[in-house]
């Protein structure tokens, strides 16, 4: 029996983790392997996560091991492959075993194109966030693991919550997101309110969010941000950088308002709307609204 162990500290992005475990266990076969998912917290110590999923792994015969992009994982990840000696592919979406080997799909060039990598079997592999959907974890074979960690090398003496907006858009259905069309942070009410209305969550994009810092790191999509499939995406001022694009081609429908009918945003949005949006974001907003009250 191969295990395929699946490992994340952020709830939500174990099922997605967990999804990808059951899928690749399909693969196998049935009498191929079984996915152990086992689950951290945010406040762990890397070190000592690594110690009890490697101890996971020598106890189950290890297939392989997925772990969910974020920060923390990517650390316990490559520290989990150096200490079984076993390779480690990176950050990669669409899994799948071909030949012993575990290959998957990723952006490369800004997302221009994608790349097929390949590792041997047994491995450790980043899941994109974003790429499977929580609900699919149930299909295949899957146990809990518990997880004992080692000893930790790194007291922590004291925890504070962000101060920035904690927005999930990595989950969202409907998301409106910003760009360098806003003239001041003041303006991004014009974009929430449309996203309140739509019920949706605000996002935006590198310019806002790094470098201006008009809106939480949480809330950053494209390329070095959160990588979305909602079912509506709705860019704002966004000029349409391959950067950002990456983070939003799985995005169901795609709404592009820009002032500028040339922007490269266009030839990736299903619809789109030349116009200035300080004049046509309260205009939709006051249609939504209309719609959802008659009366008013």
């Amino acid at each position: 029996m191969t295990a395929i162990i699946t490992f994340s500290e952020d709830p939500a992005l174990a099922g997605e983790v967990a999804a990808a475990g059951a899928e690749l266990a399909k693969m196998l076969g049935e009498d191929g392997s079984v996915v152990l998912r086992a689950e951290g917290s945010p406040g762990a110590d890397p070190d000592a996560t690594a110690a009890g999923l490697v101890e996971a792994a020598k106890a189950h015969g290890l297939g392989a091991l997925l772990v969910g992009e974020s920060r923390f994982g990517t650390i316990v990840a490559a520290k989990v492959a150096a200490r079984l000696r076993v390779g480690s592919l990176g950050k990669g979406k669409s899994l799948r075993v071909e030949g012993g080997r575990l290959i998957a799909t990723r952006d490369v060039y800004g997302g221009r194109f994608q790349a097929s990598v390949a590792v041997n079997m047994p491995c450790v592999a980043v899941v994109q966030q974003g790429s499977y959907r929580a609900a699919e974890a149930a299909t295949g074979r899957s146990e809990a693991l518990s997880v004992a960690g080692g000893e930790a090398r790194v007291t922590t003496i004291e925890t504070r919550p962000s101060q920035r907006a904690i927005v999930d858009v990595k989950s969202a259905d409907v998301i409106v997101s910003a760009g360098r069309g806003f003239t001041t942070k003041g303006d991004l009410a014009l974009a929430q309110g449309l996203a309140d209305s739509l019920g949706g969550v605000l996002g935006g994009s590198r310019p806002l969010t790094s470098e201006l810092g008009w809106l939480g790191e949480d809330q950053q999509i494209g390329l070095t941000g959160a990588y979305v499939h909602p079912k509506l995406y709705v860019a704002v001022g966004i000029s349409g950088q391959m950067q950002h694009v990456a983070g939003i081609k799985d995005s169901k429908l795609i709404v592009a308002i820009n002032n500028d009918a040339q922007a490269p945003i266009f030839q990736f949005a299903d619809y789109g709307i030349v116009g200035d949006l300080y004049e046509v974001l309260p205009a939709l907003t006051k249609l939504l609204k209309v719609g959802q009250h008659p009366e008013a």
